[in-house]
């Protein structure tokens, strides 16, 4: 089966397992995984990333095909008080 076919019959479901997999060593139902199936796993993780999500979240895969990296700078630039859910001071309560 060709990669590119591979990669887009994963739906997001099976990517929450597979990334569940690939972080834990085991499925969602316990079944602890070989350790060739977490090779294969991770690297079906980093395809998805690379070719269907493509996030630019820090630690992800991005659409390069290299692990996105950002400095300290641009995350707190990420983090600012434009993107604040609630803030409440002393007096609120």
């Amino acid at each position: 089966m060709n990669i590119d076919n591979l990669v887009k019959t994963i739906t997001p479901e099976l990517f929450e397992r597979l990334q569940y997999g690939a972080a834990t060593g085991k499925w969602p139902d316990g079944t602890v995984l070989s350790d060739e199936q977490k090779a294969q796993t991770v690297q079906l993780v980093m395809l998805y990333q690379a070719k269907v999500a493509q996030s630019n979240e820090q630690f992800t895969i991005g659409s390069n095909g290299e692990m996105v990296q950002k400095t300290k700078a641009q995350l707190q630039k990420e983090f600012t008080a434009d993107n604040e859910i609630a803030r409440f001071s002393e007096n609120d309560l």
